[in-house]
């Protein structure tokens, strides 16, 4: 964050993220795809899209919905949510504890930290408390923050990725799963 803007009081720049937020439609990319993705030339069936319209956990759980999901963040200038949820997904799976300073310090200076080149949004308490938390590394010292990036993308980025044309055009180029043959019975 820019120096001059840690001095303006916390409710300016949280009204700010959320215009930010709002605006991003008016300034989204136009050219989202999925051409980063490496999972094969297999287009997702028609019955998958539909299934990532049932829950978050569906869509991110499904390799071809987290792709296109990334993509539609990437369009919306907001990436470092997913990428931060999964940092954190990846550390708190470490097995090594030597590992943990270097992986928590490289989270922190990325996504948290007052210069992060990829800041994410959340609010003053959070970061204090995860600030707090790096003193003494544990596997979970970035759950708050996490669960809160969780709920943000849950709750704001999830309904705009299934109300957006790039949700649509997925859903009318997807096609109907392999289904068993038609048996016919012999009369």
């Amino acid at each position: 964050m820019c120096k001059g803007l840690a001095s303006l009081p916390t409710c300016c720049l949280e009204r700010a993220k959320v215009l930010k937020a709002r605006l991003g439609g008016i300034w989204q990319k136009p050219n989202w795809n999925l051409s980063g993705c490496k999972i094969g030339q297999n287009k997702p069936t028609l019955e998958e899209c539909i299934r990532w319209k049932q829950s978050f956990e569906k869509l991110l759980s499904s390799k071809y919905g987290l792709c296109a999901f990334t993509a539609f963040l990437v369009s919306e200038f907001s990436e470092e949510n997913i990428a931060f949820y999964f940092a954190c997904e990846d550390y708190r799976n470490t097995k090594s504890p030597a590992k943990l300073p270097a992986k928590a310090q490289k989270i922190f200076d990325e996504f948290i930290g007052s210069e992060a080149p990829r800041e994410i949004n959340i609010d003053h308490e959070t970061r204090d408390i995860t600030k707090v938390n790096m003193l003494e590394l544990t596997p979970s010292c970035f759950d708050m923050a996490q669960h809160k990036i969780y709920m943000l993308m849950a709750k704001d980025c999830y309904p705009r990725f299934l109300r957006s044309p790039a949700y649509k055009d997925l859903v009318c180029q997807a096609k109907p799963g392999a289904k068993a043959p038609l048996q016919e019975k012999k009369a």
